[in-house]
């Protein structure tokens, strides 16, 4: 049987970013389980701000295209998002949003694989507001999104210099999630396009 293939991706592309190193941290963990695992960096992948005039006038960006032919591609898909002001980024939303008018090609960005989702934050919270908000975008998208999520608080505190989680309590939220998203893949039967 194949290994699902996972992708982990931050919705952060500052210098620094607590959710950048949840990402990592999650696929690192991914790695160990000897799962198939790819991290992508948003930074690699630059959008404009999503305006229909511009798609009428221009097309649909190449990394919207790239970004959801990525998506579909893969099983699973972990999104570590920051939270602004209660939501998530911008660049998360401007992110979803352009993947979402690119027409699949057999396998469909959000309906394919299955979602897990985390916040790391410097605040008490641990981005518990943008996950909700994340989540009911995600589902308004056509996504399966599961129950088990990962919220660190006082993030600042949470990261070794490797990148790892500290606490047992934040170890234990990546793995719980992450076997979710595992078990969950595994099982998911992706769902074409008509």
């Amino acid at each position: 049987m194949q290994l699902p293939r996972l992708l982990c991706v931050a919705g952060s592309t500052r210098s620094g970013s607590y959710n950048q190193a949840l990402a990592g941290a999650m696929a690192k963990h991914l790695s160990l389980s000897e799962m198939d695992v790819t991290f992508l960096s948003l930074t690699d992948y630059p959008l404009p701000l999503f305006n229909t005039d511009d798609e009428k006038e221009k097309g649909l960006p190449e990394n919207a295209v790239r970004l959801a032919k990525m998506f579909a591609r893969h099983d699973g898909i972990f999104i570590a998002s920051p939270e602004y002001n209660g939501s998530i980024t911008p660049l998360m939303k401007n992110t979803l949003d352009w993947i979402s008018r690119v027409p699949p090609e057999g396998r469909h960005a959000f309906h394919s694989p299955v979602f897990a989702i985390g916040a790391a934050s410097p605040g008490q919270l641990g981005g518990m507001r943008s996950l909700a908000h994340l989540r009911d975008i995600l589902v308004a998208l056509g996504a399966f999104c599961i129950p088990q999520q990962v919220s660190i608080a006082s993030a600042s505190k949470a990261f070794d210099d490797k990148g790892d989680l500290i606490g047992d309590r934040e170890n234990a939220f990546l793995t719980t999630c992450a076997t979710g998203l595992i078990q969950t893949a595994k099982k998911f039967k992706p769902l074409e396009s008509a």
